[in-house]
């Protein structure tokens, strides 16, 4: 199947969401584009992370599935010589992170949200009709450029996007690495019971894939070393105030735990405005 960047998109004046010494971050342009985000996915995911491929991501050393064809990607590029690229080579340097976008208005055209495998999120949405979500995935950096100029220039396009579109609701799952939840008990714990949602932007875990995140340790929790085993990318959704949903999920085929983020733009601290930009002020690349 040959992918296109979706038609409902951004122009390419605004295409440019941010820029950072010689990285710049703006959205896939191309069919082959996508495919190189596929590609660096499944460099990390599956090479790096031991994630398991089906037979089909094992023919075209791509991590793809449906989602993809309508979703825009999100890319981080190193401005090289042509002759300085590497394995993710694009026209203007070397691709070195990605992230999916899925808004609310494509997905439901297109079947809905990949999340909806994992986290039963339509009650919220119908809940919430005047809100419009966007759904964050597939989040990947070369281990080499896991740095905070980075993820922060990646946040940084996310929170473009997000006001060009005037979206009002991020979410998505995130990941704890490997399949045993009880190595991740603590961590678990203490997202429960201190990063829950509120009654009105409660989710839970599908019934079949519920894995419950509360111990008994409600006393003994340590907070500080809870944090710290976190991954960057669930710390910096805590830090801009995202809540967790109720319930984690095993995900199998990418060796995860998977807990579900849910950030309304109205609650993340006005602090982070004055490094990324406020709600209603003009984009510029």
């Amino acid at each position: 199947m040959t992918l296109e960047p979706p038609l409902d998109r951004l122009s390419p004046e605004q295409e440019s969401l941010g820029t950072r010494n010689d990285l710049c971050v703006r959205l896939a342009r191309s069919g082959q584009e996508i495919a190189t985000a596929q590609e660096l996915r499944f460099g990390v995911f599956y090479e790096e992370l031991n994630a398991n491929p089906d037979v089909a991501s094992l023919q075209s050393r791509r991590d793809a599935d449906r989602f993809d064809a309508f979703c825009d990607h999100l890319i981080v590029i190193r401005r090289v010589a042509k002759n300085e690229t590497g394995r993710f080579s694009v026209d203007d340097g070397e691709m070195v992170g990605t992230y999916r976008l899925l808004r609310q208005s494509v997905a439901e055209q297109n079947g809905g949200f990949y999340t909806q495998s994992e986290f039963d999120i339509a009650p919220l949405l119908a809940a919430k009709p005047a809100l419009k979500f966007l759904e964050l995935g597939r989040s990947c950096v070369l281990k080499q450029y896991r740095t905070k100029p980075v993820v922060e220039l990646l946040w940084q396009g996310i929170w473009n996007y997000v006001r060009h579109y005037g979206l009002d609701v991020m979410l998505g799952c995130a990941s704890l690495e490997g399949i045993d939840h009880t190595v991740h008990a603590a961590t678990l714990n203490f997202l429960a019971r201190n990063c829950a949602a509120p009654p009105e932007w409660r989710v839970r875990a599908v019934p079949e894939r519920y894995v419950e995140m509360k111990s008994d340790a409600e006393e003994s929790i340590d907070a500080k070393a809870a944090l710290k085993a976190l991954p960057p990318l669930i710390k910096g959704y805590l830090r801009l105030g995202c809540y967790i949903g109720d319930g984690a999920v095993i995900d199998r085929q990418f060796n995860t735990t998977d807990v579900l983020i849910i950030l309304p733009v109205s609650n993340i601290n006005p602090r982070y405005f004055a490094h990324f930009g406020q709600p209603d002020e003009t984009i510029t690349g």
